[in-house]
């Protein structure tokens, strides 16, 4: 049987497994202006509150969708 400080050190383990996933996944680069998909105008406001991203809102969700299912 599992003691608390077993259970308090597992805890710990996966929370600081969460928060270096969350950095390595957090973008870096610029946002660009056009999409890189449909070469449509990205947004401003998508610009500024999505730092790094490369496509717009449908393009993205397609991408996303596409991308469903599949491990990283």
């Amino acid at each position: 049987m599992k003691d608390q400080i077993d259970r308090a050190n597992e805890l710990a383990e996966k929370e600081r497994e969460f928060a270096l996933a969350k950095l390595r996944n957090k973008p870096t680069a610029c946002s660009l202006i056009h999409c890189e998909d449909c070469d449509e105008p990205i947004p401003e406001a998508r610009r500024q509150n999505v730092q790094g991203c490369t496509r717009c809102i449908d393009c993205q969700q397609i991408y996303e969708y596409k991308q469903k299912g599949y491990r990283k």
